[in-house]
């Protein structure tokens, strides 16, 4: 008897073409908000690596559309989040997110402040990291987590920072005991992509939304080169929107370490399907456009996304 094939479920990526980032976040988590989740605490991961204003940080109009679609399920929100290049809670401050947590009634959680007890470790054992690295209690506790991410590419060695760049965010900076230095682990590293990659292995996340309305083709994360595509983007799956963020940058005109090659053998992305993170092929990629005007765009990528 011939056994059948497997059915491969597609991970879909949606797209709409808005420069609402209200209407955007609140379509877009249509389809990631199950009913389980009404009354459940959720955390969220934004992009604040610096004060410098969107695309290198996350919009406000952006975290108020997701904060306010989850508290409109009874949601209890906090947002956790670490910036490498300033200090934290002063770029948070300079950004209005203070202000709006405060307004919006959502928590924020400053995670360089956190005690050795508020994290956990992960090992090193393998991955490329030395000695593991410290990843917060906060999301392993939370019901769910919310990430929302830029389209931009890294001049620092990263080559490009979107879903998956976004999560060393979450990982300690330093060591509160020993304070042994992740961050200087990590950009020294001749495996750093990869790197970059393991973090993800520490966390699922419910739904990734990135804001791509505006982004940078070339520089980053702070600074670069402007393109504007007027989307949003979300997703499940951080190598599928990964992927589809390159093939945008892509139709715009990126770095050649970004534009170089196929997309699924970008070392972010090789090393996250080596670990079983998301889809493992364009094939398996579904592009779904959320509105009529999405429907151009949606093609381009699709076409990308095969080379």
């Amino acid at each position: 008897m011939v056994k059948e094939k497997a059915i491969q479920m597609k991970s879909k990526v949606y797209v709409i073409k808005t420069n609402d980032r209200g209407l955007g976040s609140k379509e877009l988590l249509k389809h990631f908000i199950p009913d389980s989740l009404f009354g459940k605490r959720v955390a969220l991961k934004a992009n604040y690596n610096s004060a410098d204003p969107f695309p290198a940080s996350t919009h406000i109009d952006t975290l108020s559309g997701i904060a306010g679609a989850l508290q409109e399920r009874n949601c209890s929100v906090v947002l956790a989040e670490r910036s490498g290049m300033g200090e934290t809670r002063s770029v948070l401050e300079k950004m209005g997110i203070m202000k709006l947590a405060k307004k919006q009634g959502f928590d924020v959680i400053i995670l360089d402040d956190l005690m050795i007890s508020d994290w956990i470790e992960e090992k090193s054992g393998g991955n490329h990291w030395k000695k593991g690295f410290l990843f917060p209690r906060i999301f392993k506790e939370s019901d769910a987590i919310f990430q929302t991410c830029c389209l931009k590419t890294h001049r620092y060695g990263g080559h490009f920072t979107m879903s998956l760049k976004n999560s060393v965010g979450m990982v300690a900076k330093y060591n509160p005991e020993d304070s042994y230095n992740y961050m200087s682990e990590l950009h020294t590293s001749g495996n750093q992509r990869q790197m970059i990659a393991e973090i993800n292995a520490a966390y699922k996340p419910e739904c990734i939304i990135m804001d791509g309305i505006q982004g940078f083709s070339k520089g980053g994360p702070d600074t670069g080169t402007l393109i504007e595509p007027g989307i949003m983007i979300a997703s499940s799956d951080r190598i599928a929107m990964d992927a589809v963020g390159i093939a945008v940058l892509r139709i715009y005109g990126t770095t050649s370490e970004v534009s170089g090659g196929e997309i699924f053998k970008q070392e972010q992305i090789a090393r996250a399907v080596e670990l079983g993170l998301g889809a493992s092929d364009p094939e398996e990629i579904e592009v779904v456009p959320e509105n009529t005007q999405a429907q151009d765009i949606c093609s381009q990528i699709e076409e990308k996304l095969k080379k």
